[in-house]
């Protein structure tokens, strides 16, 4: 039987989501844990991975398993991991589901405060003091919103770097700047080259114009500020 797990957890506590030997991982203590309590080896298939630092609301896998799955099992499971990680929803799905290649739709929040310096925030928002012209960013947003290459938004290299972009979202509320991004896929630092493309515009470091340039172009350009993992957080994913 193949199950659906949606699940939560705070970034500063992995070095990441993917398995990886010698640190700690999400994949990795979701494995053990899982497999240790059922007494046979199970692999989780993720909706696609979070680096170092990055937090999940709402991360998902799939595993396969022999046993029938109850959400008491759940209850107990999350006792074991001990609130580290949070299993939210649990759900039986077709053999042919796999978690990462039926995503239809990803959301990611980013948070900056750029009020004063809070310690308590340290590791949750990306901290500047500085006042960013939301006008101006919102009006450079649109151009990452739709279809578009996206190759000078991206960390590393790729065989295609299209991807579509549905909606972007810039709040304030008080001295915290949330970006809402909702999209089909997004590459490697990609919320993060994206939200740094639009502070900068904010400072007045970036014009439109600049943008403008970078979408859609085949030819690397010179990238702009990327910010840190603390401020993003995986918040929905649609199947």
């Amino acid at each position: 039987m193949r199950y659906l797990i949606r699940f939560s957890y705070d970034g500063t506590l992995f070095h990441g989501f993917q398995r990886q030997k010698n640190v700690k991982n999400v994949q990795g203590l979701l494995e053990q844990t899982l497999s240790g309590y059922f007494g046979q080896d199970i692999l989780i298939k993720g909706s696609g991975r979070t680096d170092a630092g990055v937090h999940a609301k709402c991360q998902c896998a799939h595993f396969d398993t022999s046993k029938k799955v109850t959400w008491k099992d759940i209850k107990c499971i999350n006792k074991i991991l001990n609130g580290e990680i949070v299993i939210n929803n649990l759900k039986l799905v077709d053999n042919n589901f796999h978690a990462r290649h039926d995503v239809k739709k990803k959301t990611y929040v980013y948070k900056i405060n750029v009020g004063k310096y809070k310690s308590n925030y340290e590791g949750y928002y990306y901290q500047i003091k500085y006042d960013l012209d939301i006008k101006k960013m919102r009006e450079a947003s649109n151009v990452f919103v739709g279809v578009h290459d996206y190759r000078n938004f991206v960390s590393g290299y790729r065989d295609d770097y299209e991807s579509v972009i549905y909606n972007i979202k810039i709040s304030k509320f008080g001295n915290i700047l949330t970006f809402k991004f909702v999209g089909a896929g997004f590459y490697r630092y990609m919320v993060r080259h994206l939200v740094g493309a639009l502070v900068d515009v904010g400072k007045g470091k970036v014009d439109i114009k600049t943008i403008y340039g970078m979408i859609d172009n085949k030819e690397f350009t010179k990238k702009l500020c990327v910010v840190p993992a603390c401020g993003l957080y995986l918040t929905d994913i649609k199947y």
